[in-house]
């Protein structure tokens, strides 16, 4: 990738916003295909008569594609350069769109979640390198910025889209993909124009092994996967104890609600990023798994009182804790990488969010068989919050740490 500089101004050259508008819009729209079907779950689930656990299984063949992806494919755009990837990644979410257009069945709809798993894991991780290279190294915190921004953007327009069109459209089972399908096809088009193509970034061999992450970073690394992991984990809980408490026991049917649930927490990553960004990365994770904690905690009282605001509100505190985790885990990881390991280490990141994202989702769907939904849920969500409580006393013992360290010196 060129290493132009974006300063983020009305000064900014049309040259630097051409890659950044190219890329950032990609990584919308791929994102937001991976949460298309989530408000549409019901319906598939009345055409074809399957339960929770059916819907837990197509989750989670689209984290397995995500996560093997990412392992595997991690430091791809490293060696072929970041335009082949993105490109790769759109037109796999475009199969994807394909795949949801034809008559539903449950193989083909777990064909179409694995295929959009590895556009998405492909996205992910080459994306949000290419947009921290287009700014280059003095503005690494508002590339990081934009970075999350397009992410869960794109999950949230994803879920909030399907939602109202499943409840204004006669056809709910195809006009979200039709669209999306369309959108797809200008991404790749965007892509194609506005993106040069770029030597690889990397010169070495065996692009296929599993990511490496600098010695320099790696207890960074695991702090900051394990704090941005923990909101992707009571995000995976939120996700699968929403829709089920929605209709079960709210009867609340409207599936613009039930993606409305989703969209407040992906929307509340935006939010929180932007608060983040005013405090040291230590800080935020501090404070952002303390509101994992409490966001948990909103999601029991939701389960055990049926209710509603007590469920936006888990979402909206899970979306500002996760956030504010996220956007400190890649300062202090991929921010810090040189750009021959920056696919590899962004790579990795994300499949250690996607793994703690699927395994109480998945979780909670599995002990629905052996109970309810709400001792499953409460059970997920005592668990989920057991992380960032442990987060919390580390990052605070290493900052008396420092501050010691420091009064010493002095």
């Amino acid at each position: 990738m060129t290493n132009t500089t974006l300063d983020g101004s009305a000064a900014m050259s049309r040259v630097s916003r051409k890659p950044l508008f190219a890329i950032g819009f990609a990584f919308i729209v791929t994102m937001m295909g991976t949460t298309l079907p989530t408000p549409l779950y019901p319906i598939y689930a009345s055409e074809l008569t399957f339960t929770a656990l059916t819907v837990t299984v197509l989750f989670a063949v689209y984290a397995i594609g995500v996560v093997a992806t990412l392992l595997l494919l991690g430091r791809l755009s490293d060696h072929i350069g970041r335009k082949p990837v993105l490109l790769a990644a759109v037109a796999l979410a475009a199969a994807s769109a394909v795949l949801f257009l034809l008559p539903p069945s449950l193989p083909l709809l777990i064909l179409a979640r694995l295929v959009s798993g590895i556009g998405a894991g492909l996205m992910s991780g080459a994306g949000t390198a290419a947009i921290i290279d287009l700014f280059g190294s003095e503005r690494k915190a508002l590339a990081g910025t934009v970075a999350v921004a397009v992410n869960t953007g794109g999950l949230a327009v994803g879920t909030l889209l399907s939602g109202v069109i499943a409840d204004l459209s006669t056809s709910a089972l195809s006009a979200p993909y039709l669209a999306h399908l369309m959108l797809s096809g200008v991404a790749i088009l965007a892509l194609g124009c506005g993106l040069p193509s770029a030597p690889r970034t990397s010169t070495t061999s065996g692009w296929r092994q599993r990511p490496h992450i600098p010695s320099a970073i790696r207890g960074a690394f695991v702090r900051a996967v394990l704090a941005a992991g923990s909101g992707f984990a009571v995000t995976g809980v939120l996700t699968a104890v929403s829709g089920l408490l929605l209709a079960g026991s709210l009867h609340v049917h409207s599936h613009s609600v039930a993606g409305g649930v989703v969209f407040v927490a992906f929307a509340g990553m935006a939010a929180g990023q932007l608060w983040a960004r005013r405090i040291a990365p230590i800080h935020a994770q501090i404070v952002g798994c303390l509101g994992m904690v409490v966001a948990a905690g909103l999601i029991v009282l939701a389960l055990t009182t049926r209710s509603l605001p007590a469920l936006l509100a888990a979402a909206a505190t899970v979306g500002i804790g996760g956030g504010m985790c996220l956007l400190a885990g890649l300062a202090m990881t991929v921010e810090r990488t040189d750009v021959a390991h920056r696919g590899g280490v962004s790579s990795a990141f994300f499949a250690g969010l996607y793994t703690m994202l699927a395994v109480p989702a998945i979780g909670v769907g599995a002990l629905t068989r052996a109970t309810d939904l709400v001792t499953a849920g409460v059970v997920f969500a005592g668990l989920v919050s057991v992380v960032p409580a442990i987060v919390v006393i580390a990052e605070l013992v290493l900052v008396r740490r420092v501050r010691a360290t420091e009064d010493t010196d002095n």
